[in-house]
This record gives C-alpha cells, sequence and structure tokens, in this order.
C-alpha cells in the first residue's frame, strides 16, 4: 500500500470540501449583507456575487478551479493506482501535486498575489505533467 495514490487523492478531496465549507460560510452572508437575492443574481449582473468583495470572491473562486485541474490529477491517479503503475516516485509526486494545491488555495483565499499564485498553479501542472509521463512510460 506504500505505492498507493489513493491517500493523496483523498486528501485533496477533502481539501475541496474544506474550500467549499469555507465558501458558504463567507459567501452566503456576504450575499445577504450586500441585499443580493440568489435567485434574481442568476439573470442579471445587478445585484450580483460580482459585487462581493474580492477576498469573498477568492474563496470561491479557488473551490471552482479544484473542480477543474484537479479532476485530471484524480483520474490519473486512480487509473495508475488501479493499474499497479505507482512506485515511490509516483506517491512523492502525487503527494507535491496534492500539497502544491493546497498552498495555492491559502494563497488564493488569503493573500492572492496573482502571480505567486500562478507560479504555484505552474509547478503543480509541472508535476502532473511529470506523472503523466512516467505513468505513459510504465504503460508502454
Amino acid at each position: 500500500m506504500s505505492d498507493s495514490l489513493v491517500l493523496p487523492v483523498v486528501v485533496l478531496v477533502a481539501w475541496s470540501l474544506v474550500m467549499w465549507a469555507w465558501m458558504v460560510a463567507t459567501r452566503v452572508p456576504a450575499m445577504a449583507r450586500a441585499g443580493i437575492d440568489p435567485q434574481s443574481a442568476k439573470h442579471t449582473d445587478r445585484g450580483s456575487v460580482k459585487e462581493l468583495p474580492s477576498e469573498i470572491r477568492q474563496v470561491a473562486d479557488n473551490y471552482n478551479h479544484l473542480m477543474e485541474q484537479p479532476t485530471i490529477f484524480y483520474a490519473l491517479a486512480l487509473a495508475m493506482t488501479v493499474g499497479g503503475l505507482a512506485s515511490g516516485v509516483d506517491v512523492w509526486l502525487a503527494w507535491a501535486y496534492t500539497g502544491l494545491r493546497i498552498v495555492h488555495s491559502l494563497w488564493q483565499a488569503l493573500v492572492n498575489v496573482v502571480m505567486v499564485r500562478f507560479y504555484l498553479f505552474l509547478a503543480s501542472s509541472i508535476v502532473l505533467v511529470v506523472l503523466a509521463i512516467r505513468a505513459i512510460v510504465a504503460l508502454v
């Protein structure tokens, strides 16, 4: 089980749920304070979530980001695990990807200096590319 990529996958899923809870805990009260009606906000830019403070929006933006590229990581990690392709290096890469995505989340939600956030995203993307290449090499 030491070569399993399942734990980093589960940790990133759990982290995504933490970000979801953070988003709900900040966005719903902010919408109420701003007098934004969720039903009418879907039809117009007036009274929309775009009017919320950036520190509220960036938590929701990060949650959305966690629903994007990490889906590739989930599929790849689970395919490598099921296929018995994962080695210790791959486990390390999976943990690196998970850790970088968590740091990216915290950075975006708390600080959000865009270039630093971009470099964190780039680093996690490079780790994902390396993991994918290793999976392909293991299969051929």
